[in-house]
């Protein structure tokens, strides 16, 4: 069995979605890491909980980004351990340079709380290995500063390099994110970041489990089947 962690920060509101999927999904509870430790358990995926870290008072993610945790973060992942960050967690990595690009506001400048539809744009991945390419699954949204963006030479590496693992399909993009996506990884893999919320999406009190085989996929669970 593969250990995961959890990162809090004051203000997250997403922590407990997390934890409840991950315990559910693992059969094991997830260790907690606050915010201003400066050690991680041994572990094989960490996750950036969605959420208001610091109430998003400055820019989203930017102070979180910069909590003692995240040297220790950016070193595991480094070393190659699996690093999963969810809506505010997805704005903390990229803050944190992580991940490429930035995310801004919606550009409706509105709070957006709703289902899209994901295109799996790459299921070669450590994240996706579970769904089919081109599959397209439902997934809730609920954010304000969603709209993903990278300059023209980021966004061509990006594209090129197969770094896209989620797009928002059939016309559902909620934010005006560039090229319609969703979600991405790092160069190397290990890292994902993505807005929707796969974590309010895995059994059927939710409307469906379709967000588990990610989490299957990151601890290299065989069977997504409800439990």
């Amino acid at each position: 069995m593969m250990k995961s962690t959890v990162i809090q920060f004051p203000g997250s509101n997403r922590d407990r979605d997390m934890i409840a999927a991950l315990t559910k999904i693992n059969g094991e509870a997830p260790n907690l890491v606050w915010h201003t430790d400066t050690e991680i358990p041994d572990t094989d995926l960490i996750v950036v909980p969605g959420g208001f870290s610091y109430g998003d008072y400055l820019r989203s993610g930017a102070i979180a980004a910069r909590s003692p945790v995240m040297q220790e973060i950016a070193k595991r992942a480094e070393q190659g351990v699996r690093v999963l960050g969810v809506c505010n967690g997805f704005q903390i990595l990229t803050e944190a340079g992580l991940l490429p690009g930035a995310l801004m506001r919606n550009a409706g400048i509105r709070f957006v709380c709703t289902t899209v539809k994901l295109k799996i744009e790459n299921a070669d991945t450590v994240f996706t290995n579970q769904y089919s390419q081109g599959q397209i699954i439902p997934c809730p949204v609920a954010h304000h500063d969603g709209n993903y963006f990278a300059d023209s030479k980021t966004l061509k590496q990006i594209e090129d390099n197969g770094q896209v693992a989620f797009r928002y399909a059939e016309g559902t993009n909620p934010n005006g994110s560039v090229n319609d996506i969703a979600g991405i990884t790092n160069l190397a893999g290990n890292v994902l970041g993505m807005m929707p919320h796969p974590e309010n999406l895995i059994e059927a009190g939710h409307g469906g489990d379709d967000g588990r085989a990610l989490f299957a996929s990151a601890l290299n669970i065989v069977s997504t089947e409800a439990a």
